[in-house]
């Protein structure tokens, strides 16, 4: 039986986007070995560029977009996934090339699933986690990797009140470290309960600056780039490490080789989209462990309805939301 179900389905008319939901067939979703029941999706702001069709983000229609979900397997041809099993979807061109999560029933590629560690995270909080947390675990990761440990000297966050920043501010608070956020002022509050030690204007974070200026981080986690990664890196300890993911302050970069060959730092760059199958499982561990209730309510702005998505996108995009935004199926 060819199962009826509700989508965000995104249609072009007169060159614009429209987003409106529909009622589509099983049979209408893109081939795939797992068919998954969606509990959740995200509010990514890749997601808001597609939705609004403000940005590139999607060529084809119609298309139901959405980069991450969780939700139940129903039924797979593949033997690593069985029916009722708990599964986590982030990445892998899912919501830009591939239908995503914005409707009820997702069909996938079983290689692109990894197991909701249901001991340390619910379904709902996996997507107040979503790509941007996923992302900032990554960048977490980077620096555990690099050798970094608390006592070696303070963090550095750049965007510290978006996803990515907010999930790595509380990561490394948590595990001890001692955290510096660049933000604007008014997020003042809710950085420091996360966990950030001091705030720093984004003036003062995008400062220029010279080749070398005085030695202040351990580390960082950069998702702005431009003249903030390029302070940060003038600013980094010798054998400091930055992990950068972000180019939300645009793509160019200006320095000079004097950070890598005389501190010996490293810039090493973070991709959550097609970042290994088998490495993806540990990170979500070691984000579970080390996020708090009370910081799973602080980041998580609302939960909403498909009808409720194109607005809030607006919404985002006008900088009116701060915190993470999961839809409910």
């Amino acid at each position: 039986m060819d199962t009826t179900f509700n989508a965000l389905l995104l249609n072009q008319v007169d060159e614009k986007t429209q987003a409106n939901v529909k009622t589509i067939n099983q049979s209408d979703l893109p081939e795939g070995e797992v068919l998954v029941k969606v509990n959740y999706s995200g509010i990514n702001y890749k997601d808001a560029l597609a939705v609004t069709g403000t940005g590139k983000i999607v060529n084809q229609f119609p298309f139901v977009t959405g980069i991450d979900f969780v939700g139940e397997v129903i039924t797979s041809s593949d033997e690593n996934w069985q029916t009722g099993d708990q599964v986590i979807l982030t990445g892998w061109g899912v919501g830009e090339r591939h239908w995503g999560g914005y409707a009820e029933y997702a069909q996938v590629k079983a290689k692109w699933l990894v197991p909701l560690p249901a001991e340390l995270i619910s379904a709902q909080q996996s997507m107040i986690i979503g790509t941007a947390g996923f992302t900032a675990g990554l960048c977490v990761q980077e620096i555990l990797d690099a050798g970094v440990k608390p006592e070696d000297g303070d963090i550095i966050i750049s965007g510290a009140s978006g996803g990515v920043g907010s999930f790595a501010v509380a990561l490394l608070a948590n595990m001890g470290y001692s955290v510096y956020a660049i933000s604007r002022s008014s997020s003042q509050d809710y950085l420091t309960q996360l966990g950030a030690k001091k705030i720093i204007s984004r003036e003062d974070g995008s400062a220029d600056s010279r080749p070398l200026e005085k030695s202040r981080w351990a580390a960082g986690i950069d998702t702005v780039g431009n003249k903030v990664l390029s302070r940060m890196l003038a600013e980094m300890n010798y054998g400091g490490v930055i992990a950068a993911c972000g180019l939300a302050g645009g793509f160019k970069l200006s320095t000079t080789v004097m950070p890598f060959i005389l501190r010996g730092v490293s810039l090493r760059g973070i991709d959550s989209v097609m970042y290994p199958t088998k490495q993806r499982a540990a990170i979500w561990q070691l984000i579970g462990k080390n996020i708090t209730e009370a910081q799973y309510k602080l980041i998580h702005h609302s939960n909403i309805s498909l009808t409720e998505i194109a607005n809030t996108c607006t919404q985002i995009l006008q900088g009116e939301i701060q915190g993470r935004v999961t839809v409910k199926l």
